[in-house]
């Protein structure tokens, strides 16, 4: 009697351990939720973003930027086993009718994640993710207008350095910077944190380009006169924030946008009309350089993705 007693003990006990355990893991494994930004390694000059959630209990859902384009696409068969994340991230291309994928592993460390991005043509990216950077700026009216700085007035590139890509380039002529063939990002040599940006351009037929505000958080500049508003939208923050409206011109007219950025608040105006109105930018988008959100950043310009034209591009720093 005292034996079998003892073994059922010995059995509840057991029991008890390994929940406890499994517990224990999940526990751990809840650790993966949450927003990460994300530093690329060398060579490579570019930041990603992960959000994930249910981690820990079994669902695991959420979304990434970055590792099939700068779309935020969410993530597919998402599972840990032996503390490692692994979840893939596919976009379908309507132009080339393929998919792109990729597969991603993640592991936990005290001081963040590390993970690796393998996609279909056999390349693979390694990378390092941290918890985003807390912005305390927020658009409360107290913010001033310091010296304008004009860095394109139709005349020259002086406040602008290419970036990585080696195909295309940028020229000025006749008072206008376009782009030719795929031409690399165009970096504005000044960073900027808090300001007002002042745009006046003209994107070609079926054309687009973007702006990248802090070298993190991309505008859409889209040919898309007549069509619903949309996420990837002109205007949009790209693949995030819809605008209210479809505010854009024909492709033979000449636009505008008055941008305010301030900590994370975002305020677009396009062609005069309110698009996007203090809207809070969650995390980096397309075109994002680096994950260091507190810092200052430069401007970008895309210029690999359709011809695009700028006639004037004004920058205000705003100050308290």
């Amino acid at each position: 009697m005292f034996l079998l007693r003892n073994e059922s003990t010995m059995r509840v006990l057991g029991c008890m351990l390994l929940l406890v355990f499994i517990m224990g893991a999940r526990a751990d494994d809840s650790a993966f939720n949450g927003k990460w930004a994300i530093e690329v390694e060398p060579p490579h000059q570019k930041a990603m973003w992960l959000e994930i959630r249910g981690a820990g209990n079994g669902d695991i859902a959420g979304r990434c930027v970055g590792a099939v384009g700068g779309r935020s696409q969410p993530l597919i068969d998402a599972n840990i086993r032996d503390g490692v994340l692994s979840f893939g991230v596919e976009r379908y291309l309507q132009q080339s009718q393929t998919w792109l994928r990729a597969t991603n592993t993640v592991r936990l460390f005290k001081d963040g994640i590390k993970g690796t991005t393998s996609r279909q043509n056999g390349t693979e990216i390694r990378w390092s993710g941290r918890r985003p950077d807390v912005l305390k700026d927020t658009d409360d009216g107290s913010w001033k207008p310091s010296v304008p700085i004009v860095l394109f007035d139709g005349k020259d590139m002086l406040h602008w350095h290419a970036g990585q890509n080696e195909y295309g380039r940028w020229i000025v002529s006749d008072g206008v910077l376009r782009n030719q063939g795929k031409a690399p990002n165009l970096v504005s040599n000044e960073k900027f944190f808090n300001f007002r940006l002042h745009v006046e351009f003209r994107v070609a037929s079926k054309s687009n380009s973007g702006i990248g505000l802090r070298s993190r958080y991309e505008i859409q500049i889209l040919d898309d006169f007549g069509q619903p508003p949309s996420i990837h939208g002109n205007g949009a923050l790209y693949s995030t924030i819809k605008p209210s409206l479809n505010a854009s011109q024909p492709s033979t007219a000449r636009q505008t946008f008055d941008i305010v950025l301030i900590g994370r608040d975002l305020t677009v105006v396009l062609n005069g009309t309110s698009i996007i109105d203090k809207r809070e930018v969650r995390g980096l988008t397309a075109m994002a350089m680096d994950a260091r959100e507190a810092s200052a950043g430069p401007l970008l310009l895309q210029g690999d993705h359709g011809p695009i034209e700028f006639y004037k591009i004004v920058v205000t720093p705003l100050v308290r």
